[in-house]
């Protein structure tokens, strides 16, 4: 098999195969979604394809919440199914990639004329632990107000009576998306990124024989060939069916979701909180990362540009003015914003339904072309959506083309980095990395750093570490270390790539991003080879990036 990295230098061995190979699928879409169908589908044992027109992730799959929860509103709309299935999903993620995913417990304060009293709470959290099998250690506790206002002291006391207590997890999306896309790749998996699909090959039959894809870094125009095509383009899905002659009465309605970052200097927020907004009824988080506290989301309709949706000063007023309610006590001001991201979520809309009964389920349709799609669903439920869609694709190959593959096998499949001994082993294993890398020119607060975001594939980065002169370096041995790393195994093309996507710096550590921006930018160009105009573009991109995430409505900035 060739080249099992997913490596930017290898660009034009993977469009070689790419070009000369007839797969069993093409996938298009490099989010979440489209990772775990390629991962899916490689380990069945199936010739799998994927492209992606932008970076992977960059779409709704580094925009979200950045937790894998598990479905406690759906509770409340009666959807028993959707939360025992969303729970144990939940487990599953967590499991698979205790690098990327941790557990936090969630406080739920309860005031009187609120949307949940102590009783309904109380009862629901319990069904909530009973249907989604969390295990003990995690199972609800009901807190009274005493206790509330220990666990998180900002919270609004008046009118305060109790408070519920559970977990959740906290995820990075964008680096769940990577870890999932690298091992679809050790898999087998052909992918690429920043190749556009143009439109649909057809056979004689008229169905769906592959795509003509568009590689917008090298301005080279190519066919893929497959027995079937998979659309999970997410936002963009029907853009994509919009080439294919099939129709159906479903569309996608996107809604936008805008997050605030905030340093806990001034929002020193000690304990994840999810709660009600003052007039809306909405429910939003305030979760503690990093020494910053990140709090959202809104949802609005949203009908502008898909790849870059804007953060506007009402979505900023609106999450600041439901930290003024919860937190009183807190003084945050727009100018106290570090950093935003807004993301928008693909929901599946029938023509004759009302707007609120917008589905947030995923769905699966085929087309008559054969052409597959899936759409909505939720980051916690990828792993499901991919199973559901394989299992689908298995049973047309097998009548189609008489092709037997295995059953689904992604339950018990750590993901890459993932390979620690399961989330039981990771601390230890954590611990037991920052011991060994007292010989790799690391301080043991980077080795702690790096060994949980990479999981079992630390070592590589240490490798890198330890064979780099700090002398020849204008940037931290660590830094350069992840740097070079995401561009051999991450497939990183650009800085926004990795400052975005595989470090999540742009929105967690703005003042990391202005330190070191031009020494990546060198690196990079040097790595990647750039030629002067691509460097000056790729540098104007990074800097619109940080403008949009820090600065979007020309307030007077303060970067801490």
């Amino acid at each position: 098999m060739v080249m099992q990295q997913l490596s930017a230098l290898n660009r034009n061995q993977v469009k070689d195969q790419l070009k000369n190979t007839e797969y069993d699928v093409v996938v298009i879409g490099g989010g979440i979604t489209g990772a775990g169908i390629a991962l899916d589908a490689a380990q069945r044992g199936m010739k799998v394809a994927l492209v992606e027109m932008q970076d992977f992730a960059q779409g709704t799959s580094s925009r979200s919440t950045k937790l894998v929860h598990g479905g406690l509103r759906y509770l409340k709309q009666f959807q028993v199914g959707v939360v025992a299935e969303t729970g144990k999903e939940r487990a599953i993620v967590y499991e698979n990639g205790p690098h990327v995913t941790t557990p936090e417990w969630m406080l739920l304060p309860l005031h009187k004329g609120g949307s949940m009293g102590p009783f309904t709470t109380s009862i629901g959290l319990k069904v909530y632990d009973f249907l989604a099998g969390v295990k003990k250690a995690e199972r609800r506790t009901m807190l009274n107000r005493e206790e509330t206002i220990k666990k998180e002291p900002l919270v609004k006391q008046d009118g305060l009576k109790a408070g519920g207590y559970y977990v959740e997890y906290r995820t990075d999306d964008a680096r769940l998306t990577i870890e999932v896309m690298k091992r679809a790749r050790e898999f087998g998996a052909d992918i690429i990124n920043y190749a556009k699909s143009n439109k649909f090959l057809y056979n004689k039959k008229k169905k769906v024989s592959g795509i003509e894809v568009t590689d917008l870094l090298q301005n080279e125009i190519f066919e893929i060939k497959g027995k079937r095509v998979i659309n999970a383009a997410g936002p963009w899905v029907d853009e994509v069916r919009g080439k294919d002659y099939s129709t159906n009465n479903k569309q996608l309605r996107l809604t936008k979701g805008v997050h605030i970052v905030i340093d806990q200097s001034v929002f020193p927020l000690g304990q994840a909180v999810y709660f009600d907004t003052e007039n809306d009824g909405r429910m939003i988080f305030a979760i503690p990362r990093d020494g910053k506290a990140y709090v959202g989301t809104t949802d609005t309709i949203y009908d502008n540009d898909k790849s870059s949706p804007k953060v506007t000063e009402e979505d900023r007023q609106y999450l600041l003015d439901a930290i003024h309610y919860m937190f009183p006590t807190v003084k945050v001001e727009d100018k106290d914003i570090e950093s935003t991201w807004a993301g928008v979520r693909p929901l599946i809309f029938e023509k004759g339904k009302d707007p609120s009964e917008i589905s947030r389920k995923d769905e699966i349709w085929e087309g008559d072309s054969g052409l597959l799609t899936i759409a909505g669903g939720k980051l916690t439920g990828y792993r499901h959506m991919a199973q559901d869609i394989v299992d689908l694709l298995s049973k047309r190959l097998k009548e189609e083309y008489k092709l037997s593959f295995k059953p689904c096998r992604t339950k018990e499949t750590y993901i890459s980095g993932g390979n620690v001994g399961g989330s039981k082993n990771y601390e230890s294993f954590v611990e037991s990395k920052v011991k060994e890398a007292k010989n790799y020119n690391l301080s043991e607060d980077a080795a702690r750093y790096l060994a949980r975001k990479y999981g079992s594939n630390v070592d590589e980065v240490f490798a890198i570490a330890h064979a780099t002169q700090i002398a020849d370096v204008n940037l931290p041995i660590e830094v350069y270390a992840e740097v070079i790393y995401s561009i051999q195994k991450e497939m990183v093309h650009k800085p926004t790539d990795f400052l975005v996507r595989r470090s999540g710096r742009l929105y967690f550590d703005i003042q990391y991003v202005l330190d070191h921006k031009d020494a990546i930018v060198e690196v990079m160009a040097q790595v990647l080879n750039y030629d002067n105009d691509t460097k000056r573009v790729y540098k104007d991109e990074l800097e619109q990036a940080i403008k949009e995430a820090v600065n979007p409505n020309d307030q007077p900035a303060i970067v801490k």
